[in-house]
């Protein structure tokens, strides 16, 4: 497998650290609110990284964090009248909640900033102790001037990146690249006891302390949104291989940007969208399988008109696996036919040329619906039941891989409907041809969609 790693700019054949086994960092969300689109991007994207390496036989280890402490959180906390802990239950219940709809596995962990105070101190301690780091009247700051290899991951100097990035201003800094560790306690703000005073831990510290206690000093893949690259991702870098006198990730992915309807999306747009929003109007396999339509590295444009085109698509993925099982209810025994095992034997192979080469989920996908192609032209209701299994088993594999593909069909119909059926399926007999489409048309006017074929009546709902 090869992986674009924005550190080199190049596609790397990968090699895990440890053969068979597979340590990832994704960073999560900060947990003020419910996740928006753009989130959900790179919580699918690498979810279905984790699921190809689970795939190809690999241990994972992944680890997503939850920032439970910020600035955001205790404005959005104090303007709620809670606390920023009850706050932060709250919205890490509704991640789970939105997530889980979306298909994205549960990490091997899911540490939090606040139960990993400890961890976090002891890095912070380690960079003052080699001289990277600075205490100012309980702030401490790391020192970005001595770490010579600043910049390394967005690729530009430190010169070029102190001119054109928004960096927070403090009179107490001793340069103003230099980033915060630890912030000392505001009036009214949680706190916690640290060598510096009462405080609380810097966002981009905490998660190179818990990638180091969950994975190791030197982890396989770290991966994130484009929007991380600088400063939270070059700041992890420095904290982790200042502290730790060794390489931090040894690759890293980051997914492109969300526009939507073609603008960036924006709060002050009115096109901001969070995924509860936007679950309210579409299914959330849908969703996911809209996200992977395009290559992660490549901007993707969400618009209700697209996301319709995703519906239609993987519905007429999901309709090949419903007609095979209706097949399969008749056919007759015997085993897969050559001809189909070379045919899908060929394009799984194709599938996995194209997740190998930077995980091209767009590629993979084409090749699910070259194979639906291929098994509605060569299967059909004289085939056996060994070869509609190995068809259904093969998209379902496959789909799998991308965490689609995985429902059953809904058996149950309203009794109505159920009459109705039954009624059609007697006026034809009765030569009513008139009824029949009478009550077809009516049918569908509800969006159940009726197939006659040689072996029965099949329904779909449109």
């Amino acid at each position: 497998m090869r992986l674009y790693n924005t550190l080199t700019r190049q596609k790397e054949e990968f090699i895990p650290l440890n053969p068979g086994e597979v340590k990832m960092y994704s960073c999560g969300p900060t947990v003020y609110n419910y996740f928006h689109i753009g989130n959900a991007r790179p919580f699918i994207v690498f979810d279905t990284l984790r699921r190809y390496f689970e795939y190809q036989g690999y241990k994972v280890a992944f680890v997503q964090n939850f920032t439970d402490i910020d600035d955001k959180m205790i404005n959005k906390a104090n303007a709620e009248g809670v606390t920023v802990k009850e706050l932060a239950d709250k919205f890490i219940e509704e991640y789970f909640k939105d997530a889980d709809a979306l298909g994205i596995k549960r990490a091997t962990y899911h540490p939090k900033a606040t139960e990993n105070i400890d961890a976090i101190i002891q890095m912070i301690q380690k960079l003052q102790e080699k001289g990277y780091a600075y205490n100012v009247d309980g702030d401490v700051y790391f020192a970005t001037k001595n770490f010579e290899e600043y910049g390394k991951l967005s690729h530009q100097p430190l010169e070029e990146l102190e001119s054109g990035a928004r960096v927070d201003v403090s009179e107490a800094k001793k340069d103003p690249m230099d980033f915060a560790l630890w912030k000392a306690q505001k009036p009214g703000e949680p706190a916690w006891e640290s060598p510096w005073g009462l405080g609380r831990p810097g966002w981009h510290i905490e998660c190179s302390a818990m990638a180091s206690k969950y994975l190791g000093e030197t982890i396989d893949i770290h991966s994130g949104g484009q929007d991380l690259i600088f400063p939270h991702h070059e700041n992890e870098i420095a904290q982790s291989e200042c502290a730790h006198c060794a390489p931090f990730a040894r690759y890293w992915l980051h997914n492109g940007y969300i526009n939507v309807d073609n603008r960036k999306m924006s709060k002050s747009l009115g096109n901001f969208f969070t995924v509860r929003d936007v679950l309210k109007k579409f299914n959330a396999e849908v969703i996911r399988f809209f996200m992977l339509s395009a290559h992660y590295r490549t901007p993707i444009n969400f618009s209700q008109e697209l996301v319709e085109q995703a519906k239609s698509g993987l519905d007429r993925l999901y309709n090949t696996i419903y007609n095979l099982e209706f097949l399969l209810e008749s056919a007759k025994d015997g085993n897969e036919s050559e001809d189909v095992a070379k045919m899908i034997k060929e394009r799984k192979n194709s599938f996995i040329e194209a997740m190998d080469d930077d995980l091209n989920t767009a590629l993979a996908i084409s090749v699910l619906f070259d194979l639906s192609k291929d098994i509605n032209t060569n299967i059909g209701a004289d085939d056996t039941k060994g070869t509609i299994k190995a068809a259904i088993d093969t998209m379902k594999e496959l789909g799998g891989i991308l965490g689609l593909l995985q429902k059953e069909k809904e058996n149950s119909l309203d009794d109505e409907i159920e009459v109705l059926i039954e009624k059609r399926q007697q006026a034809r007999k009765n030569k009513d041809f008139a009824l029949a489409d009478e009550i077809r048309d009516k049918l569908k006017a509800q969006g159940i969609i009726l197939e006659d074929t040689p072996t029965g009546v099949k329904w779909r709902k449109e």
